[in-house]
């Protein structure tokens, strides 16, 4: 459907909400995009394209090691660390690894040169292709803290790609989701047609604004009855970019896995004209920037 210099990241403030329904069946109508799982603690798009991957890089993270015979116990990098990562216990400098940021601040601080650093593997980033949708994909190791260095690092990774980029971000407003949409060029808020929804839905909305992001939303499973979520966007002039039904069919191929716009057509001219919809926004604003 034509090829696009956009990076298009897709949110919402609460997992199952159809975030990775809609940013799959995007990718898989607009040719040749490149598909990114931003949510590196809980990743599921592959679950769905089903890649075959052609490429692996360990992430790791630098933590300080202390040389005991250079340390005087002067406390400098203990008064420098913000994150109590540093303690001075039975004589000694004790790092606490796991509330560690990687800021290296403590071996540049230290008069005797006594902290060095080392690579600590804290998660993957995978990366390959599902027909024509170059993928990427991180997790973090089990136990790591903060998936935030895996976050960043995978987009660091994706940012020499060209063309259309969709960026499936993490649920939620956390750090990884700020991450996750710094880069971005618009902003696809999802939301569920409920009083929950519609919640969930002003909290990513604070979200966007506060970081300067040209938006709209998709509201996923309506129906014909009630629909918070579509009034909180009347009242708070957000262009609804489209509507998904509530549709049985649709949640059957979702939860076993498929691609929607692959196996009926039906589901392929619903998310085209989507995809259209979307891009006639993210020119607008493309426009309006120059």
């Amino acid at each position: 459907m034509g090829r696009s210099n956009s990076r298009i990241a897709v949110l919402s403030g609460k997992g199952g909400t159809g975030k990775t329904l809609i940013s799959v069946n995007l990718s898989a109508v607009a040719d040749d995009a490149v598909y990114v799982d931003c949510d590196v603690e809980e990743p599921n798009g592959h679950i769905f394209l089903k890649p075959e991957w052609t490429g692996n890089m360990t992430v790791a993270a630098k933590l300080p090691i202390v040389d005991k015979g250079l340390c005087t116990g002067c406390r400098e990098c203990i008064d420098f660390c913000r994150f109590n990562a540093l303690a001075f216990i039975a004589r000694r400098v004790v790092v606490f690894e796991n509330v560690c940021h990687s800021c290296g601040g403590c071996s540049i601080v230290c008069p005797e040169k006594a902290i060095s650093e080392y690579d600590n593997p804290i998660g993957e980033i995978k990366s390959g292709w599902s027909d024509e949708i170059k993928i990427y994909s991180g997790i973090t190791d089990i136990g790591v803290e903060s998936g935030v260095p895996v976050n960043r690092k995978l987009l660091e990774e994706v940012r020499k790609e060209k063309g259309m980029v969709i960026l499936d971000c993490p649920p939620g407003s956390s750090c990884s989701v700020m991450e996750s949409i710094r880069d971005s060029d618009y902003c696809i808020l999802v939301a569920e047609p409920s009083i929950f929804g519609a919640h969930n839905l002003r909290m990513v909305h604070q979200l966007v604004m506060k970081m300067g992001k040209p938006f709209g939303a998709i509201l996923n499973k309506c129906d014909d009855g009630e629909d918070p979520s579509r009034r909180y966007c009347n009242e708070n002039n957000i262009r609804i970019i489209g509507r998904i039904p509530f549709d049985m069919e649709l949640g059957r191929l979702n939860s076993n896995g498929k691609v929607a716009v692959r196996e009926n057509g039906k589901y392929s001219a619903m998310f085209k004209e989507i995809f259209v919809t979307l891009m006639s926004e993210v020119n607008c604003e493309t426009a309006s920037d120059t």
